[in-house]
């Protein structure tokens, strides 16, 4: 089975290669793995006739009992010949259906496919974890199916509506599991059966299961998501929507009845449901003049009918449910192909339009009629069969349970009697003549659209003569109920009993019903509007979005004060509440070890005050700096050096990435608060801090653990080989968080990026900036001869009145420096102070160093790549090195310790994680260089052009420049 699902996703990557190869031929091919299924199925009949199931089982998720758990039972078996048989028949009939140049055709291609794939998940899985996930990847590609042509605003409020619908009931469903898999201990759905748990916990997990299957299979009152699903292409229609998808709510249904059929809420909530979804659906099917339309309330109705025989619990009622779940599969999904093909001949689906097409198309006919007599229940198709069997499930003698056979036998047979009517007007619509209109226009097409459904329509046939000896098929599903009085077979005559009668009855009036069609859809036409439950989805959907923009007004009005002010709040207000009630406190506190340390935390507190004083940009700055580095000196008191080397590294490109924004902003603060304003965010400050403060304390008291980080010195040298217990956490302890965190740096220097880079005429900007630099150049170098500076790559590139030889000799002279030293932290830094981090910040800085001396042309000459390139390439190797360790046996990101001794070198100590270290240097020197280029080199793009450069409209434009002094061409 997991082989089956292999081939499935294989398929279903290479689809869109498949197409752009073959075109719509590539169908062809991607029917084998649906297929394949189908045949495996067949040939494990034996094995699951005698009882033998084949099963498989690989562990996934141990520490929450989830594997990979597939087994073949009968239903699972049934279901299987289904999904896999009508969707390779489907796959086949989308070779002729598809033109080459379809819009989206290798997506659909791709995802038709993997939905084949999940449904046999989904019917095989015998872990209830694994078959959500299989339900929620069912819907995610019925999504991306209905909304094919996203073109299309039916379409796209079609998939969203669906996927909402499906995706709320599936929520409730997991909620379900979960309670399931707790109460009993495990998740194995053929144990939770076998022994299944009783009690009001099992009663609300179980009526939360259903509301997944109610969504899932569009009963009342979910069951408008399906007429509106349409839109989707016909393949989809005839195999989602009539063969697959719709059908797995009714397969869940059925696989839990045995266990749970008589817990309190089961019935109730599913005849009911089943019989109204059956009644109004068939009803609202006789007025509807689209083809597929009418199918699509059909089918509303047929799975109310469905839902009513399998939720009913009884052998028999079980019997008839599961030969009425295979009919509906093979006529419905015919009758769907024969809309498509009908739709694709002649352009239209509207029964008012169509005429003539009975002698036009004699084989879709006749396909037709055999189809629709099926769903009508006429003999000998198969749909008789199940419709007999149905009825005398519900007589008398039949073990129907007890006050709910009668009112339900009666809504089976006016929910029967709607069917035969509605197929009546599918026939006579399709296929009728009207003398008020030419006979429609015929175009040629391919034999597939009319070969498959040909071939449903046989089966359909050959499924009623057959039914007796297929009841050997599900004998062992049937037997799981006790025995009733009267036992129940499959076949086409049994003489003269009430079900025929009832047959007979049904037939009758549903032939005067569909003589009354002229009156019946006046009837309807007249009835008043009601509310719907599609208007009270779109009400919902409309209310919610209305509450979304009010919050989002409210809250995140692009106000950074507000903002975290919000944040700040909510760190008072949160952790307050517990500290108000009551803490355990530290009996003794040590608040400092020498008297620096108190003198350098007033230096701290001093620097903050003066920075909420401040009304100057740069002043402020400054100060917060003074508050970093203050911190950076306390680590160093408490004898961190590595915390302490970073967080000065961090303070001094911070501040520099300060100063570049700050240059393009007014000197002084804009904001001028009340004095109000000004307390309420004092008292706030005092709040937070000292909320901080009382958590810093107690938390040392309320430990219920040994702090994990007292192993760490051990396992540091033991499995890390480095004695930097801080550098070994990140990489090696920690790596997973050293991922993600580079990750997010990655993401971060691209919206840095963006932020200067979002218009592509500023990419064209910087374009024509660089030429003009590189002109430059070129005149400095040829009319002054040596006038270039001999201390920087492009020195001659700037104006005199802009050049420091000061600064341009001690440039010079750090540079090279700065990044010895920087490779020095990077591979030492696993047993001394240092790291990945702290190295690419020192080169980082020597970058910036080099931009302040030279500007735009010296930082490219210094780091002559693109930044995306140096973040992609530290995050590919920081990963690789991780999948690496997986060849040789090994866990992801686990250490390799290697000691050598080199001729002349030496002993040499080698951690694999080192190259781990090395994506993360590449990572941070990446970042910086980007903002260097956004913040520097961007912002130094923009000014020129509004000193010198034309306006948006054309018009020259001479602002002011906050920042360096730009000589007489920066003049305002």
């Amino acid at each position: 089975m997991l082989a089956l699902l292999g081939v499935h996703l294989l398929a279903a990557v290479v689809a869109p290669l498949l197409v752009r190869l073959w075109g719509r031929k590539a169908f062809l091919l991607l029917a084998a793995p649906p297929a394949a299924a189908a045949a495996w199925a067949l040939s494990q009949t034996g094995a699951v006739l005698g009882g033998h199931l084949p099963s498989t089982s690989v562990p996934w998720v141990p520490s929450i009992g989830m594997g990979l758990s597939f087994r073949l039972d009968t239903l699972a078996w049934l279901l299987t010949l289904v999904v896999g048989g009508v969707g390779a028949l489907v796959l086949l009939y989308c070779a002729d259906y598809f033109a080459d140049d379809e819009p989206g055709l290798a997506q659909f291609a791709s995802c038709l496919t993997g939905f084949a794939g999940a449904m046999l998940g989904l019917v095989t899985s015998d872990d209830l974890l694994v078959l959500y996930l299989f339900w929620e990847l069912t819907t995610i590609l019925s999504y991306l199916l209905i909304g094919h042509r996203p073109a299309s605003r039916s379409s796209r409020s079609a998939a969203t509506q669906a996927l909402v619908v499906t995706t709320a009931g599936g929520l409730a469903m997991l909620t379900g599991i979960v309670l399931l898999g707790e109460e009993t201990g495990t998740y194995r759905l053929s144990a939770l059966l076998a022994h299944p748990p009783t009690g009001t916990l099992a009663t609300t997990a179980v009526a939360l299961l259903l509301v997944g299957a109610v969504s899932k299979s569009a009963l009342v009152p979910f069951h408008f998501w399906l007429p509106g699903a349409m839109a989707a292409p016909t393949p989809v229609s005839a195999y989602l929507h009539a063969a697959a998808m719709v059908k797995a709510g009714i397969y869940l249904v059925a696989r839990l009845a045995p266990a749970f059929a008589d817990v309190p809420v089961w019935r109730p909530l599913l005849l009911v449901l089943g019989a109204g979804t059956m009644l109004l659906g068939g009803w609202r099917a006789l007025r509807q003049h689209d083809l597929k339309l009418l199918l699509a309330y059909g089918t509303v109705s047929q799975l109310g009918y469905l839902t009513v025989l399998v939720g009913t619990g009884t052998r028999a009622a079980a019997l008839a449910g599961v030969t009425v779940l295979v009919g509906h599969a093979l006529f419905k999904s015919c009758l769907f192909l024969v809309v498509g093909a009908i739709d694709h001949r002649c352009g239209t689906r509207d029964l008012r339009e169509l005429s003539g097409l009975r002698r036009r198309m004699p084989a879709l006919a006749v396909t037709s009629l055999v189809a629709a007599a099926s769903m009508a229940g006429i003999p000998p198709m198969l749909g008789f069969v199940g419709k007999e069997a149905a009825y005398t499930s519900l007589l008398p003698g039949a073990g129907g349970p007890a006050g709910w056979s009668g009112w339900t036998l009666a809504a089976l047979v006016a929910g029967s009697v709607l069917t035969f009517a509605y197929a009546a007007r599918f026939l006579w619509g399709a296929f009728g003549d009207r003398p008020a209109r030419e006979p429609s226009r015929v175009e040629p097409t391919g034999p597939l659209l009319v070969g498959v459904p040909v071939l449903l329509s046989v089966l359909t046939v050959a499924g009623g003569p057959a039914a007796g000896r297929g009841e050997q098929f599900v004998r062992h599903y049937v037997q799981q109920w006790p025995a009733p009085e009267q036992s129940v077979h499959l076949g086409l005559w049994h003489g003269l009993t009430p079900a025929l009668l009832l047959s007979a009855l049904t037939v009758a009036l549903g032939a005067g019903l569909f003589l009354l069609r002229s009156q019946v859809e006046r009837g309807q036409a007249l009835l008043p509007q009601r509310p719907s439950a599609e208007g009270g989805y779109r009400l919902l959907m409309r209310s919610l979005d209305r509450v979304s923009l009010e919050v989002t007004g409210a809250l995140q009005r692009g106000s950074l004060p507000l903002s975290l002010g919000l944040v700040l709040v909510t760190t008072v207000a949160v952790p307050g509440v517990v500290l108000l009630r009551g803490v355990a406190w530290p009996s003794q506190v040590r608040w400092a070890d020498n008297l620096t340390q108190p003198a350098v935390a007033v230096l701290i507190a001093a620097a903050a005050f003066f920075t909420t004083r401040a009304r100057r940009r740069l002043r402020a700055v400054f100060l917060v700096g003074v508050t970093g580095y203050g911190t950076a000196l306390l680590f160093l008191l408490h004898g961190a050096p590595d915390l302490a080397l970073t967080q000065v590294l961090v303070e001094t490109l911070s501040l520099v990435v300060f100063v570049l924004v700050v240059r393009r902003l007014s000197g002084k603060f804009n904001d001028n608060p009340s004095r109000m304003t000004r307390r309420a965010r004092a008292l706030l400050g005092i709040a937070v801090g000292a909320v901080v403060t009382a958590l810093a304390l107690t938390a040392t008291s309320v430990r219920s653990a040994g702090p994990m980080t007292a192993r760490f010195a051990e396992g540091a040298v033991e499995f890390g080989g480095g004695n930097n217990i801080v550098n070994v956490t990140l990489v090696d302890i920690r790596a997973w968080d050293t991922m993600g965190e580079i990750s997010v740096v990655l993401v971060a220097a691209t919206g840095v990026a963006s932020l200067i880079f979002l218009r592509e005429d500023n990419l064209t900007l910087s374009r024509r900036l660089l030429e003009k630099a590189r002109s430059l150049r070129r005149t400095h170098a040829s009319v002054g001869g040596n006038a270039g500076s001999p201390w920087l790559a492009e020195g001659s590139a700037m104006s005199p009145e802009r050049r420091s030889v000061i600064f341009e000799v001690v440039t010079r002279l750090v540079f090279h420096t700065m990044v010895l030293w920087s490779l020095y932290l990077l591979f030492s830094g696993h047993n001394h102070p240092g790291g990945g981090f702290a190295a690419g910040l020192v080169v980082g800085l020597g970058l910036a160093v080099r931009y302040l001396a030279g500007e735009r042309d010296e930082l490219r000459a210094a780091a002559p790549v693109m930044p995306g390139l140096l973040l992609g390439a530290g995050l590919f190797l920081s990963a690789g090195v991780g999948l690496v360790s997986l060849a040789f046996g090994g866990d992801v990101l686990q250490s390799w310790i290697f000691d050598v001794h080199l001729p002349l070198i030496g002993s040499v100590h080698l951690v694999t994680s080192v190259f781990f270290d090395i994506g993360v240097y590449l990572v941070v020197i990446g970042l910086v260089l980007d903002i260097l280029r956004s913040l520097g080199s961007g912002i130094d793009g923009l000014i020129e052009q509004e000193q010198d450069g034309p306006g948006p409209a054309g018009r020259a434009v001479r602002r002011p420049v906050h920042g360096r002094s730009r000589g007489a061409e920066g003049a305002p």
